[in-house]
């Protein structure tokens, strides 16, 4: 933090605060990027479907992303936002974890989401490795492989389903899951999908691969990646310090997660707060979160120019 006032200062260094830091630093505004070095990939071994860095560690995309935007003058500094507030007048004071302090004039909100898992022992362990949970992010990489779909909530024969398109031997264990009803057996039946009843109480790793799950029975089903249902819930601490609320977000009457709204540059409900990424879009993936963080800072810097103008007019006739 060179200085104690910046134009914009963004909350969260991935993908979309990284983007939007990259174009309002070349819209020549002065940029502060907080990042708590908590990617939500940082298990995957690769980002997917990315144009032009497909297969991109993501790390390695990361440093790629802090490498133009500081080369175009924006700052970049690790840390962790405990909260931001609402000054008088005009701006924003944000203050970190370690007590230091900056102002800005706008604020652009990257903070991602948190994974949360079913209370499977070893599953976090193999989150992003053999565990997943999105077909297009990893689906390539296990196709024709054994995939276990694990059942925890009513969107399980679903995936099941999806999953489908990558390997014919697709099991789907009911685990925790509601019963399927007689139409989806038909439907699993039909596309060749085994269902499993019984809880799966573990998960079986051998020479650091996931190799099968295990059964409260004591029964052992040979895998080699197992697909979950993990709650989306948006890292929206500092965006509630200014006072918005996250909401939950359905599919298929189902609650997946939450988020906090916005409008489709990424405007808050707050004046001269902007949020962009995983914790306003639970679904979307890498090169869409790079996406509303250009969107996000292009109206960012629009209501900058309008501000500057009102300043200068008001300047101008004295």
């Amino acid at each position: 933090m060179q200085q104690q006032r910046y134009d914009v200062v963004i909350v969260g260094g991935g993908v979309a605060g990284l983007s939007g830091a990259l174009a309002l630093a070349r819209a020549r505004r002065s940029v502060l990027v907080i990042d708590a070095g908590e990617p939500r990939n940082a298990p995957a071994s690769h980002v997917h479907n990315y144009l032009g860095r497909e297969s991109t560690p993501p790390g390695e995309l990361l440093a790629i992303g802090r490498g133009e935007a500081a080369g175009y003058g924006a700052e970049i500094v690790e840390g962790r936002v405990a909260s931001a507030e609402k000054l008088p007048g005009q701006g924003f004071r944000v203050v970190t974890e370690d007590g230091r302090s900056v102002e800005a004039r706008r604020l652009l909100v990257t903070t991602g989401l948190v994974d949360e898992l079913p209370p499977v022992p070893g599953l976090a362990a193999r989150w992003g490795r053999e565990v997943l949970h999105c077909p297009y992010c990893h689906g390539h990489e296990v196709a024709d492989r054994p995939i276990g779909v694990l059942a925890s909530g009513p969107l399980a024969v679903h995936q099941a389903l999806m999953w489908r398109q990558w390997s014919d031997d697709v099991t789907l264990f009911l685990h925790t899951g509601p019963e399927p009803t007689e139409e989806e057996y038909e439907q699993l039946a039909a596309r060749g999908v085994a269902v499993v009843d019984g809880e799966v109480t573990g998960l079986e790793v051998a020479d650091d691969r996931f190799t099968g799950v295990t059964l409260a029975s004591g029964r052992v089903v040979p895998r080699e990646a197992l697909v979950v249902q993990a709650r989306f819930t948006a890292r929206s601490a500092v965006l509630e310090s200014l006072g918005l609320k996250p909401v939950v977000q359905e599919m298929g009457g189902v609650v997946i997660g939450s988020y906090i709204p916005t409008d489709p540059t990424g405007a808050t409900e707050v004046p001269g707060v902007w949020a962009a990424g995983n914790v306003t879009r639970l679904t979307e993936q890498v090169i869409g979160a790079a996406a509303a963080g250009l969107m996000a800072a292009g109206a960012v810097n629009g209501d900058l120019i309008t501000e500057d103008t009102r300043l200068a007019v008001a300047a101008r006739r004295g």
